[in-house]
């Protein structure tokens, strides 16, 4: 099923029958990733008022409470709202879904004990190309990613000065595998998000940042278009699905 998407007076022929699915599924248990010192996710049948909302437990349907963090709990878009005063939600800021979006590869460099994506690394594989989203997959990727307990950590993050390159050369939407832009611990600077939300001196409404995501091995680095889908929460984050398609002409 090809479509030809058309950006920047150029035109981009894919295949919308062939998803990569760049997200992780959110499932109840440890197994589950986790950060930011949330508990595991949990999927409960509803047992009130006489009813009893599990097909195994005798019930007609099953019907199920979700009790999970957006932020904490697996893949998510979130936008300013995250870090401003105004109480701006994803469901509101992100209105477009479809953008020309490269993929790169990076091992993180070590400083002491920080592991960090720095501006060096991000100019020697940014490409220009008028690509809006730019997607990190950080090296070593393996499948310990997909049920990681990243609290207390110190995961991965990247240099604001990263940040400022990729805001500077028109990226709108930055996509990581790793819980947040920023150091884990930071005494709450968080200037990373603040550098690429340009706040509160120039606050960009549009633009968004998605993290824990999960890009396979499968899916080579280049130029792709990006389908940023969320689900229509009015809150500053939303769990998300972003897929990519490969580009045919």
């Amino acid at each position: 099923m090809k479509t030809t998407i058309s950006h920047n007076n150029k035109t981009y022929q894919i295949d919308l029958s062939k998803p990569l699915d760049i997200s992780m599924p959110l499932k109840a248990g440890k197994e589950n990733p986790t950060a930011w010192y949330v508990n595991a996710p949990r999927f409960e049948p509803v047992m009130e008022n006489g009813f009893v909302v599990d097909v195994n437990l005798g019930g007609a349907v099953n019907f199920r409470n979700v009790f999970f963090n957006p932020h904490g709990h697996g893949t998510h878009t979130e936008c300013l709202g995250h870090i401003s005063k105004e109480p701006y939600t994803i469901n509101n800021c992100l209105k477009q879904f479809f953008f020309l979006s490269n993929l790169v590869s990076i091992a993180p460099e070590n400083k002491e004990e920080d592991h960090v994506i720095t501006l060096a690394q991000i100019k020697e594989v940014f490409i220009d190309n008028g690509a809006k989203a730019f997607v990190i997959r950080t090296l070593p990727n393996t499948e310990q990613k997909l049920g990681m307990q990243y609290s207390s950590t110190n995961p991965t993050f990247i240099e604001a000065s990263a940040v400022q390159y990729l805001i500077d050369n028109g990226i709108d939407h930055l996509l990581i595998d790793t819980p947040s832009v920023d150091k884990e611990e930071d005494g709450g600077a968080l200037i990373a998000h603040h550098t690429f939300w340009e706040y509160p001196n120039n606050p960009q409404t549009q633009r968004t940042i998605s993290e824990l995501i999960f890009v396979p091995d499968t899916v080579v680095d280049g130029t792709y278009i990006i389908n940023i889908q969320i689900a229509s929460f009015e809150n500053d984050a939303a769990p998300s699905k972003p897929i990519l398609f490969e580009i045919y002409a």
